[in-house]
């Protein structure tokens, strides 16, 4: 059977299964304490053109990572804005809401948030005689590429993030699929421009070519106080933390993050042209690893018995839009 049904369904890249044979056997610190980890963190910090004030941890997944970083930044009585198609707010399972806030919806614009709806909804709330016995704009989350294989411009992200400036509020870029952003001939920024638009983003390894883990980053420094601890108390601190820092080590080592996201991206490319010459009608053009086809419900059936895809929503009583995924 072919498999679309998503990015994260092979188990590693061989150049990280050897980087990890490579170090078996050998003990190191725990924790991310260790030199693999700190060397990787010196290369990420290369990729995005940023400085040693840059921070940068480890974490075991995309849910736990999101969930430390939105606990971790917003006060007790704040939730977080996202477009009402973003991962937290339709396939984190709760998980947000769990660590006690709320997760404050806007409309997505094939899967985007724009600024003037977040302007609109911070000045909503602000000019509410009652502000203060509802749930505050904390902070603002959005997905590079979106949940519909999206992209934000240069100009949209901006634009975001001189809202967030304006009311003083961070801008989280959730990265799980960041390479294929990245490598989309769609994209106009380069990853340290990509890296100045934002307080804290992940460039994901899940979903490109890792076991599993991510890479969270805190481009300008100013991290929550003993983030480490914070990071435990989720459960997302490895204590073989080295099993991380060696497969991100290779990730970012002569090139090879960006090759994963490019050949996600080719195959993408062939994929389209060949669902374009059968026929097939798409949701919406997208100009990453996420292809979005609508189907009659009767062929959806017949096709899932040769192909693995993943279901995304409902299109009318008798179509289904799927999603079929490419990988490294």
């Amino acid at each position: 059977m072919l498999s679309f049904a998503s990015d994260y369904t092979q188990g590693a890249h061989p150049r990280l299964l050897d980087a990890l044979r490579r170090i078996n056997g050998t003990p190191f610190p725990g924790y991310g304490t260790d030199g693999l980890s700190a060397a990787a963190a010196d290369k990420i910090r290369a990729y995005f053109g940023l400085d040693q004030t840059a921070q940068v941890y480890f974490l075991s997944g995309g849910t736990q990572t999101n969930q430390v970083v939105i606990s971790s930044l917003l006060r007790s009585y704040e939730g977080v804005v996202a477009a009402e198609t973003g991962h937290v707010a339709s396939h984190e399972a709760g998980a947000i809401e769990f660590s006690g806030h709320k997760v404050l919806p806007l409309p997505a614009h094939e899967g985007k948030l724009n600024a003037d709806d977040l302007r609109a909804l911070i000045t909503r709330f602000y000019g509410d005689g009652n502000y203060e016995h509802m749930v505050f704009p904390g902070m603002v989350y959005l997905s590079y590429p979106t949940e519909y294989g999206t992209l934000y411009t240069a100009d949209e992200l901006r634009a975001i993030h001189a809202v967030c400036r304006e009311y003083g509020i961070p801008l989280y870029i959730d990265g799980a699929r960041l390479a294929y952003g990245l490598m989309s001939d769609a994209c106009d920024l380069t990853p340290a421009q990509l890296a100045r638009l934002c307080d804290v983003f992940y460039a994901g390894g899940t979903k490109c070519g890792a076991l599993f883990g991510e890479a969270l980053i805190f481009p300008h420094g100013g991290a929550p106080e003993h983030y480490i601890t914070v990071i435990k108390q989720h459960g997302a601190l490895l204590a073989k933390g080295f099993v991380l820092g060696a497969q991100f080590d290779a990730l970012f080592t002569d090139g090879l993050y960006s090759e994963l996201g490019r050949r996600g991206i080719e195959t993408a490319k062939r994929l389209k042209q060949a669902l374009y010459d059968k026929g097939y009608r798409f949701y919406l053009d997208t100009p990453t690893n996420q292809q979005f086809v609508i189907l009659e419900n009767d062929q959806m059936r017949a096709l899932a018995e040769k192909v693995s895809f993943g279901f995304w929503e409902p299109y009318d009583e008798t179509h289904t839009v799927v999603r079929f995924a490419t990988g490294w």
